[in-house]
């Protein structure tokens, strides 16, 4: 029985909060996902490997914090902010579409990098 997109996100963002990309990518995406960012459009489970590495390494040890986050039938939306000693992001916006057996099918990612604010 399929997951409710709901259940999918939560899980995504939980296991993304451990660090655990395999077991997210194993459980909540399609075989043959659709990236789309700035940077590019990519296919399959090692654009979002590759697409979770990059923020890692621009944002390492960051500290994240959503802001808000909509769900409408297959479609869902997350918005972010996040901040490390290297960079900060303060508007970061993910995109899911959801497919029939409750997998991110599709996912967009938007943010800016810019220099931690000094405190």
């Amino acid at each position: 029985m399929a997951r409710s997109a709901a259940a999918v996100l939560e899980d995504h963002l939980r296991l993304r909060a451990l660090g655990d990309i395999e077991t997210d990518l194993a459980r909540n995406y399609a075989q043959d996902v659709a990236l789309l960012c700035n940077y590019g459009t990519f296919h399959g489970l090692d654009a979002i490997r590759y697409s979770a590495k990059r923020l890692s390494e621009q944002l390492p040890h960051a500290r994240f914090e959503y802001l808000n986050h909509q769900l409408v039938d297959d479609v869902g939306f997350l918005e972010w902010r996040a901040t490390s000693d290297r960079y900060q992001v303060a508007d970061g916006a993910d995109s899911y579409v959801f497919n029939e057996d409750g997998l991110i099918r599709a996912q967009t990612i938007h943010y800016t990098l810019s220099e931690p604010q000094a405190d």
